[in-house]
């Protein structure tokens, strides 16, 4: 687990972050780089997490993109993981202005946004509402599809066939899929394992999908995106192909066989391979290059 730190928003709410940098290496200011473009590292990836998990599922992610140079800077969304637990507001709207603060706090360049499921989507209403703060999107297993007017009760019902008190780490694991779920939860000192977010917070956070889309949000995003798709995900071939249908120019498409909706931990190796061909090709419009 990395080292945490803490940033309370203007709306009270405290966000539980890692900020991590290649070794051996400085951040510099911006000042130091504005006429060395050659010799300016690459932008930093700002990863966000998926309904219902933590940080900590972007550790092995996080190890490769470290190695390739990259500044790393990972948060729990609020209500999740360390951050506030049951905040007032769980809109995407909320979720957009936690990112953006995280970014003013640290002072972060352009940067590279990359999240899984509903992680994804903030970072798509993040570089439509923010254009000039995003050097590249990266979306696993996300797109503006929306209006799923089941998807509450889906993951209220989801939630509560959770077996908790998990009683060992290895049910938690077989049960929720991946050992990064399992290590996400408050473990006690009996050996039982309890969730770390609020059923009816986590009901919340996706209530507008169920009758929002973000299709018009989509076609305001400038820069550079690649749209991930797990072979065996939730996200839908059609609205993959629709997303590069109304948005061709600077939309690239990526099918990762074998993969579920948790791409990032099925295949965190080919998952880097993906986005680190998509990075060096820096494709896109002329004016949001890489």
């Amino acid at each position: 687990m990395p080292a945490l730190s803490t940033l309370t928003t203007p709306d009270g709410t405290t966000l539980a972050y890692a900020d991590e940098k290649p070794p051996d290496s400085t951040v510099p200011d911006a000042a130091d780089t504005a006429d060395t473009a050659e010799a300016a590292p690459p932008p930093p990836v700002l990863l966000l997490h998926g309904l219902a998990g933590h940080l900590g599922e972007w550790d092995d992610l996080t190890a490769r993109l470290l190695a390739d140079g990259h500044r790393v800077v990972r948060h729990d969304a609020r209500g999740h993981g360390a951050s506030t637990r049951a905040p007032a507001d769980m809109t995407r709207a909320a979720a957009v202005r936690d990112t953006v603060s995280l970014m003013d706090a640290l002072a972060l360049p352009r940067a590279i946004l990359l999240g899984q499921s509903l992680g994804g989507l903030t970072a798509l209403l993040t570089a439509a509402a923010h254009p000039s703060r995003v050097a590249a999107l990266i979306l696993v297993e996300a797109g503006p599809q929306g209006r799923d007017p089941e998807l509450p009760a889906q993951i209220g019902a989801w939630l509560d066939s959770w077996p908790t008190p998990f009683t060992s780490f290895g049910q938690a694991s077989a049960f929720l899929g991946h050992e990064a779920w399992a290590r996400g939860l408050d473990w006690r000192e009996d050996g039982t394992g309890h969730v770390r977010v609020d059923r009816d917070t986590m009901v919340a956070a996706v209530a507008e999908l169920a009758t929002e889309d973000y299709w018009d949000q989509w076609s305001r995003v400038t820069c550079p995106t690649l749209v991930v798709r797990g072979e065996r995900g939730m996200m839908s071939a059609s609205e993959h192909t629709e997303m590069r249908t109304r948005r061709p120019s600077g939309t690239s498409l990526a099918v990762l066989p074998d993969a579920g909706h948790d791409v990032h931990l099925d295949h965190p190796a080919a998952l880097h391979e993906t986005v680190t061909a998509f990075l060096a090709s820096g494709r896109g419009s002329d004016d949001c290059r890489l």
